[in-house]
């Protein structure tokens, strides 16, 4: 039987909604996704990238407290988080700005 997604620690239902509305329903997918690939996904489909909820989500999935992270693992996702943000696989807001022609083309 699968679990919600909010089965994952420090995760709720706003998050679980986002998450529907992206196509993933379950614990499992988003664990199988891991956390890069899985917070990816919900920028694609129009999430608002947000520092909190991509930290939240990776010590979710490492079933740690949202409160229990160090600096330094801090640092480390905030740089991760960036990375993310600059990546554009073709949807999302960059593409549709692209697709108006008020941002250039790749």
């Amino acid at each position: 039987m699968s679990r919600p997604v909010t089965a994952i620690r420090n995760i709720g239902p706003a998050t679980e909604a986002q998450f529907a509305s992206a196509g993933i329903t379950t614990a499992e997918a988003v664990e199988e996704l891991g956390c890069d690939a899985a917070y990816k996904v919900l920028i694609n489909a129009g999430a608002k990238p947000h520092l909190m909820a991509y930290v939240a989500l990776w010590m979710g999935l490492h079933d740690r407290p949202f409160n229990s992270i160090s600096a330094e693992e801090k640092a480390e996702l905030r740089s991760r988080f960036d990375a993310l943000k600059q990546q554009d696989g073709g949807s999302g807001i960059e593409a549709d700005l692209r697709a108006l022609g008020i941002r250039p083309p790749d």
